[in-house]
C-alpha cells in the first residue's frame, strides 16, 4: 500500500504545505507541537479539506483540487488513531469492535472477524470489559483493533503514546511495535518524540512550521540531518552560525573560531551542529585541531553522566548559540569548577553542516 501527499491549507497566518510519499513502511511525521503534523493526518482522512493539492492512497485519488475530487471520510478507507483513542465509553470491547465490523458490511462473518481481532491484538478474555475497566495499553489495543476492523489501506497514528506515563509507555510501545510489524501496509506515525521515532520508524519526514522537508531514512536523520530544524528535532544540543571559508573549513561565528569539517560544507549552509556527547575535553592525543579555549559556566551531575556547559573565551555567553554543552560519562578532573578555564576538542567528523531550510 502506498500514499502520496502534496497539499496546502491556510489557517490565517499559518500555512500547511506538505509533500511526501511512502510505501509499505512506517514513516514518521516529526515536528514540534503546532507544526502541522496532526492536521496533515486529518487532511488525508478527509476530516479537513485542503485548499489545493492531491492525495493518493494505493492508486486511488482521495483528493485532487484540480479535478474536483474529494472523497468522504467513509469512502477513503484509511485508519486514523487519535491520541485519546476515542473508544465508545458505553460499549464493551466486543461492542466497540462489532460496531465497525457491521458498518463495513460484514454482518455474516462478524463472529469470525471478531475472534480474529481479539486474538491478534491480545484481547481475548476482555470482550465484556468497558474502556474504563482497561489499562492504557489495553485501550490502545482495542482502538487499534477497531481501526483495523475496517481493513484500512493505510493506518495513521497521532502520537499514540503521548498520554501514557513513562513506565506504561515502554510496555505499550513494545506491543505497538509488534502489531505494526505484522501490518504489511503503510503506517504514518505522528510524533514529536525522537526516541520513539528512532525505535519504531524506518523513514522520517520533518514538518517545520507547516512545511515538510525531504523524507530521509532514520539513520540519515540522526547521523546527518540536513537542516537546522531537523538537527534540533534529532536532539542535537550545540549550534553556531557559520561563514564558509572552503569546502571543509568554516568560521563558527558564535564560537569565534575556525573549524575543520570532514563533511562537505554546502554553499547554502548557515549553521553547524555538534552533538553534546561528541565534544571532548582536550587531551594530548587530539593535538590542536579544532581546539577551543573555553570558560566553564556550569557542571551538572545527572544519574549516568556529567553535563559540562562552557563558553569560548572570546564569545558572549548571552548569545543564543554561544554556550557549548558536553555530556561525559565521568569527569576526570574533579577539581573543575565554574569559572575555570578548559580546552575542548571537536572532531571534524562530528561536525554537521546545516542549511536553514531545504527548498
Amino acid at each position: 500500500m502506498s500514499v502520496y501527499v502534496k497539499i496546502k491549507k491556510s489557517f490565517g497566518n499559518f500555512v500547511l504545505d506538505t509533500e511526501f510519499e511512502a510505501e509499505n513502511e512506517i514513516l514518521a511525521l516529526l515536528g514540534a507541537s503546532g507544526s502541522g503534523k496532526s492536521m496533515t493526518l486529518k487532511c488525508i482522512a478527509g476530516i479537513v479539506k485542503p485548499d489545493m493539492g492531491r492525495i493518493v492512497v494505493d492508486g486511488v485519488t482521495l483528493f485532487d483540487s484540480e479535478k474536483k475530487i474529494n472523497l468522504s471520510p467513509q469512502e477513503r478507507h484509511v485508519g486514523l488513531l487519535f491520541q485519546n483513542y476515542a473508544l465508545f465509553p458505553n460499549m464493551t470491547v466486543e461492542q466497540n469492535l462489532c460496531a465497525v465490523i457491521k458498518s463495513c458490511g460484514r454482518g455474516k462473518d462478524t463472529k469470525e472477524k471478531l475472534d480474529t481481532l481479539l486474538e491478534s491484538f491480545y484481547l481475548t478474555g476482555l470482550e465484556n470489559h468497558y474502556p474504563v475497566q482497561l489499562s492504557g495499553g489495553q485501550q490502545q489495543r482495542v482502538a487499534l483493533a477497531r481501526m483495523m476492523a475496517s481493513d484500512p489501506k493505510i493506518i495513521m497514528l497521532d502520537e499514540p503514546l503521548s498520554a501514557l506515563d513513562s513506565y506504561l509507555r515502554w510496555q505499550v510501545e513494545k506491543e505497538l511495535t509488534e502489531i505494526l510489524e505484522k501490518y504489511r501496509g503503510t503506517t504514518l506515525y505522528v510524533s514529536h518524540n525522537r526516541d520513539e521515532v528512532y525505535r519504531i520508524c524506518r523513514k522520517v519526514c520533518v514538518i517545520n512550521d507547516g512545511r515538510s522537508e525531504k523524507v530521509s531514512s532514520v539513520d540519515e536523520f540522526f547521523n546527518a540531518p540536513p537542516t537546522l530544524a531537523s538537527a534540533l528535532l534529532s536532539g542535537c544540543k550545540n549550534y553556531s552560525k557559520i561563514k564558509k571559508l572552503s569546502n571543509d573549513t568554516v568560521y563558527a561565528v558564535d564560537w569565534k573560531t575556525n573549524l575543520k569539517c570532514s563533511a562537505h560544507v554546502p554553499g547554502d549552509a548557515g549553521y553547524i551542529g555538534v552533538r553534546a556527547h561528541r565534544i571532548l575535553p582536550l587531551s594530548n592525543k587530539h593535538g590542536d585541531l579544532n581546539k577551543i579555549s573555553c570558560r566553564v559556566l556550569e557542571i551538572r551531575h545527572d544519574l549516568f553522566s556529567v553535563i559540562v556547559t562552557v563558553v569560548p573565551e572570546d564569545a558572549d555567553p548571552r548569545k543564543e548559540f554561544s554556550r557549548i554543552r558536553m555530556e561525559l560519562p565521568s569527569l576526570e578532573d574533579d577539581s573543575l569548577r565554574p569559572g575555570d578555564s578548559m580546552a575542548i576538542s571537536i572532531p571534524p567528523e562530528m561536525i554537521m553542516p546545516l542549511r536553514n531550510r531545504i527548498i
